[in-house]
């Protein structure tokens, strides 16, 4: 298996992390435990699932860790929607995040599907 550095989705998939812990740092002190938090550790899950997928044995392992980090990637989406319209972000900080997610989502989907071959 490649490094997981090299692979395109797991680098967009960390620009992801950092801009999610951005956003979160904008999002209500009462949400510190809450959202917040929930959106760190699935941002972080999707990257780490990404490198330690390209780390086992085989192909079947590794698309099992893709998929784990495909269902973390999809409840980030849902949660960065919540904060959105709870407004508790703005709509130029979910667009900025949006735009970095989207394209993540994709190449993650990508590499998922390609273990399919």
């Amino acid at each position: 298996m490649a490094r997981f550095e090299h692979l395109e989705a797991w680098r967009a998939c960390h620009r992801l992390t950092i801009a999610v812990y951005e956003a979160a740092k904008l999002l209500p002190e009462y949400e510190r435990y809450g959202l917040s938090q929930q959106m760190r550790r699935d941002t972080v899950s999707v990257c780490a699932n990404i490198a330690e997928g390209s780390a086992k044995r085989g192909p079947a392992e590794y698309r099992r860790f893709l998929d784990i980090a495909n269902g973390s990637m999809t409840e980030l989406r849902c949660l960065l929607l919540l904060a959105r319209d709870l407004r508790m972000l703005s709509d130029e900080t979910w667009i900025s995040v949006e735009t970095v997610r989207r394209p993540a989502g994709y190449l993650l989907w990508r590499l998922l599907r390609s273990m399919d071959r």
